[in-house]
């Protein structure tokens, strides 16, 4: 999945594959989603505990949690809070840089897991939120490196809907898990830098008087005097020549070769 061909104005072509996008987009996160309510539902009816599945700092029998601690929350409000921004910035990753998201996603996913192994509060950490704040840093951070129109135009919504998001990195209440939020803005922010050039530019929009102005300068170019560089090299000056000049000397003008003289027949 990519972006069509870049062309001046929206082709058949370029419309089919960017609907094509949008339900590529849409169908994985909602294909995340469904994955994250089936575990939330499964946990619930069989009553797993939630030690089984999320992350516990700094044990080794917690290791597996980095992969299952997003599927876990620890109550229904919880994972409703996660379920709208969690589709919604899914989907935007998923559209905007498909290719991206192939690497950023199980990136975001593993260094936020493991950074709450390592340095996290001693306690069990559950919820899709170490994901949701990655997206979100990873979709701001786009427009800041690639700083073309559709990343910067989705950089700003982003913000404009989560910019709350920046505070809930720092610490908060005791049961919400800040660290799970900073190690995945974290990731997310490395997943922008390392993966910013992996899907093409959007097209960009030519407008009639850009194209004027464009050959109204190739008609002024024409006219113009060439620059010194341009012009041909007609003389040489030998290796010999010691820069000092030189005179040269021409044949006097003989009798016979006066143009006045009259010519005999």
């Amino acid at each position: 999945m990519d972006i069509a061909r870049p062309t001046p104005e929206p082709t058949p072509t370029a419309v089919a594959h960017d609907r094509m996008r949008v339900r590529y987009a849409v169908l994985g996160a909602s294909a995340l989603l469904v994955g994250i309510w089936l575990a939330w539902i499964g946990a619930w009816l069989f009553g797993w505990p939630l030690g089984d599945l999320g992350i516990v700092p700094r044990r080794q029998d917690s290791l597996t949690g980095i992969l299952t601690a997003p599927f876990a929350h620890a109550s229904f409000d919880h994972l409703m809070s996660n379920t709208l921004p969690l589709g919604v910035l899914a989907t935007l990753t998923l559209y905007c840089y498909p290719r991206a998201a192939r690497l950023a996603l199980p990136l975001i996913w593993v260094l936020s897991g493991l950074g709450v192994w390592l340095f996290a509060r001693s306690s069990v950490h559950v919820g899709a939120s170490g994901i949701v704040h990655g997206l979100m840093f990873f979709l701001f951070s786009m427009g800041l490196f690639r700083r073309d129109r559709l990343a910067i135009v989705t950089s700003l919504v982003v913000f404009f809907l989560y910019g709350g998001m920046l505070l809930t990195v720092l610490p908060g209440k005791e049961q919400v898990s800040f660290e799970y939020h900073l190690f995945g803005a974290m990731a997310g922010v490395l997943a922008a830098w390392l993966f910013r050039g992996r899907d093409r530019s959007p097209p960009a929009k030519r407008y009639s008087w850009e194209i004027e102005a464009e050959r109204e300068a190739k008609v002024d170019d024409e006219f113009d005097l060439p620059r010194p560089h341009e012009v041909p090299v007609l003389w040489q000056r030998s290796a010999t020549d010691t820069g000092r000049g030189r005179i040269i000397e021409f044949r006097q003008r003989e009798p016979q070769d006066d143009p006045s003289r009259p010519t005999l027949h």
